[in-house]
């Protein structure tokens, strides 16, 4: 992270890969931005830790908005392909129960999930939810998510163990950072990629045609939160 603005613009990138494109899911997350918000802290980035964390939830927002545009612009087309390490029809389905259990707030909820928060805006796209509702739960998780973390991380470093530990052990720390970050990215897709293969040797379908692509198009009804709730008593359901 002693590379200033580079390291900055490398995470800054990252973390709207992961928001943004169907591979980020393989990509490190939250533990790239407390690592971030510890290293603006000590020895900095060259930036105020505010404009650091400003950046990166400014990539976060951008991220989303690309994703929801991508899946608006493909529609289900873009569920149909073939299970691999890259792509997995049960990580769509864990997203859709989130918009299920959540309806539109899944947006900002699904930011600290792993893997959801890759095909929330997606799927959010395809399922043509109000883009200004989504737009602005897009901003409140970019936000929350992106900047919080970050300066949360930054904050860790006021805690005198933290920054002392920071400063004295700073390359066990890069080092500890690609460990953590890489490692869980490489394990779930080396897992994707055999449960693909098996299923394939089994001879389950591992290939999401039209039909089971549309089957997973949430109903635009599924993005209003509480709808049931703000119903009065004794006709909810109805």
């Amino acid at each position: 992270m002693t590379a200033g603005p580079w390291a900055l613009l490398v995470v800054c990138l990252i973390v709207f890969a992961e928001t943004g494109l169907l591979v980020g899911f393989l990509l490190p997350g939250d533990t790239l931005l407390i690592i971030t918000g510890l290293f603006a802290f000590h020895p900095g980035l060259g930036f105020p830790p505010y404009v650091v964390a400003l950046a990166i939830g400014l990539a976060a927002f951008l991220g989303g908005e690309v994703g929801y545009l991508i899946g608006h612009k493909a529609g289900p087309k873009i569920f149909e392909r073939k299970e691999s390490g890259l792509f997995s029809i049960e990580n769509v389905e864990r997203t859709n129960a989130f918009f299920t259990r959540f309806g539109g707030l899944a947006v900002i909820v699904a930011r600290f999930v792993p893997i959801v928060r890759t095909f929330a805006p997606v799927a959010a796209g395809v399922g043509h939810m109000d883009y200004r509702k989504y737009t602005l739960y897009n901003l409140i998780g970019a936000v929350i998510w992106g900047a919080g973390l970050t300066f949360a991380g930054y904050l860790l470093g006021y805690i005198p163990p933290v920054a002392d530990f920071v400063r004295n052990y700073i390359d066990i720390i890069l080092l500890a950072a690609v460990v953590l970050t890489l490692a869980p990215t490489i394990y779930h897709y080396v897992q994707s990629s055999r449960k693909a293969k098996r299923k394939a040797a089994a001879g389950q379908d591992v290939v999401t045609d039209e039909s089971e692509a549309e089957e997973l198009v949430l109903d635009r009804t599924m993005f209003d939160q509480d709808k049931d709730n703000d119903k009065p008593e004794g006709t909810r359901g109805a």
